[in-house]
């Protein structure tokens, strides 16, 4: 990117563009939170002498069970498989745009990849625990455990993402091969 003066065309400001290092790095740690947040209790809940604790996964089974089979459908979807698929379509990208010619399959994966980014409500349901836990602070005992700590690490890293990539170099890419591909064929 370049900055430059408006009356003489001097150029004032030269950031060279990032490469896919870091989104790549950026989402390699988010895989490894999300694992976290998947595998570990989000929190401890005691109260009356009771304890319990879940996980996203078996908090999405629980209301299954509970007989709210579209609500455990929505969570199992936005909490675990959007974001998995996401992350997962963002790597393989990643990976693949490090090659001197693209797979034909990158761009696809960017588009599901891209989509997917959407479906992935860690945010809004990292909001809905804070306040869930505000209201329930004051009937029970509550300790965070891993799997929040997961979560907060994803709230911030899947929006780091977002902004560190740029997408549309992928896409030049892909444009071009398929232009290249088709000027091959018409030879």
């Amino acid at each position: 990117e370049t900055a430059s003066c408006p009356r003489c065309g001097c150029v004032l400001l030269q950031r060279p563009r990032p490469g896919d290092q870091i989104p790549l790095a950026l989402t390699i740690t988010a895989l490894i939170a999300f694992g976290i947040a998947q595998t570990m209790p989000l929190m401890d809940l005691s109260a009356v002498g009771r304890s319990a604790s879940t996980t996203i996964v078996n908090g999405a089974l629980q209301l299954w069970d509970d007989g709210q089979p579209i609500t455990a459908a929505v969570v199992a979807f936005c909490a675990a498989l959007a974001p998995a698929m996401y992350l997962l379509f963002m790597l393989a990208v990643l990976l693949a745009a490090r090659r001197e010619v693209l797979p034909h399959w990158c761009g696809e994966l960017l588009r599901w990849g891209l989509h997917m980014r959407e479906w992935s409500m860690f945010e809004v349901m990292l909001i809905g625990i804070l306040v869930a836990l505000i209201k329930i602070a004051s009937l029970a005992t509550v300790t965070p455990g891993l799997g929040m700590l997961g979560l907060v690490a994803l709230a911030f890293l899947l929006p780091a993402i977002a902004v560190n990539f740029e997408p549309d170099r992928i896409w030049r890419r892909v444009a071009l091969d398929e232009s290249d591909g088709a000027a091959a064929v018409a030879h």
